[in-house]
């Protein structure tokens, strides 16, 4: 029988914690190459590459990843186990790991996820973004219990599961008064050569507005494109350009950011879906978002 040697499985996790063998050398009080040393047998026990170098530094592998979730669990337990035996209760939460695609605006993830914060029992959320193709990837590996998505999954994917509409509203043009001024009418010719901030090429919300500005014969002048809906903000909040927003988020992007709105356009719909590995939810926090998001969200506001 093969077995795991969980002095190394630690070294590692402090080393992935840390961020650097220098301070987690510092922390076990052991040298950077005894430490180095004993991640590299780790490797080979493993048999894959759990960091690798970038610039001056390290970072986890796709697989060293992996590993670093099963070992914070591994070793959370431990603790939870030496608190039990010296008699403090311990109430452990219902873990929820959820993946969501990067291009979701945080506002929509919030509204969307803030359900399961409001169950009967403790909820402990661990959120990641990143890319779907690779979210789904850790899905199907069951190391996530919900994708959060703007696009529903393709026909005939590698990955079996399931995508479930949570809801869709239109989208806002917004951005600072003095640019609503400048571009309000006669509108939409208003907007031709005005600036616009977009996203990225290749998202759902782009095609939408690319194909929009070519049906009324407009010619935007794009400012920025951005992959972060975040950072996308902050340059219209500093008056750079106009941009878009999913309708059913505006009331907190224009009271964060202090801004105004142009105009509405219904026929441009954002889509959001909850994609898990069962056809029928069960997870009682990916139910209470699912419920929620129909009942509610998407029921109340401009849609």
């Amino acid at each position: 029988m093969n077995w795991l040697n969980y002095h190394h499985l630690m070294y590692f996790w402090v080393v992935a914690r840390e961020g650097s063998i220098v301070r987690a050398s510092e922390q076990l009080r052991l040298a950077q190459p005894t430490l180095s040393g004993q991640i590299r047998a780790l490797e080979e026990a493993l048999g894959q590459k759990l960091f690798t170098r970038s610039g001056r530094g390290i970072v986890l592998t796709d697989f060293g990843r992996l590993v670093y979730r099963h070992a914070d669990e591994i070793f959370k337990l431990g603790n939870e186990l030496l608190q039990v035996t010296k008699g403090r209760p311990v109430g452990r939460p219902i873990k929820f790991q959820v993946g969501v695609v990067d291009v979701v605006p945080k506002l929509v993830v919030y509204r969307l996820l803030e359900p399961a914060l409001r169950l009967p029992e403790a909820v402990h959320i661990i959120c990641r973004e990143d890319r779907q193709e690779r979210l789904l990837a850790d899905l199907a590996l069951h190391e996530l219990d919900l994708v959060l998505s703007d696009t529903p999954l393709t026909p005939g994917g590698k990955i079996k599961a399931y995508h479930h509409l949570l809801g869709e509203c239109g989208v806002t043009l917004v951005g600072v008064p003095s640019l609503i001024e400048a571009h309000r009418e006669p509108f939409p010719q208003s907007l031709n050569q005005a600036p616009f901030l977009l996203p990225m090429e290749g998202t759902v919300l782009r095609r939408a507005l690319d194909n929009w500005f070519a049906a009324r014969q407009l010619q935007p002048r794009i400012v920025g494109e951005f992959e972060d809906s975040a950072t996308l903000k902050t340059f219209g909040q500093a008056g750079a350009g106009l941009f878009a927003i999913p309708s059913i988020i505006e009331k907190e992007v224009l009271r964060q950011y202090q801004i105004r709105i142009l105009h509405r356009i219904p026929e441009i719909r954002e889509r959001f879906y909850a994609i898990t590995v069962e056809r029928k939810l069960k997870h009682p926090a990916v139910v209470a978002i699912s419920e929620t998001a129909r009942q509610e969200t998407f029921g109340s506001g401009p849609v």
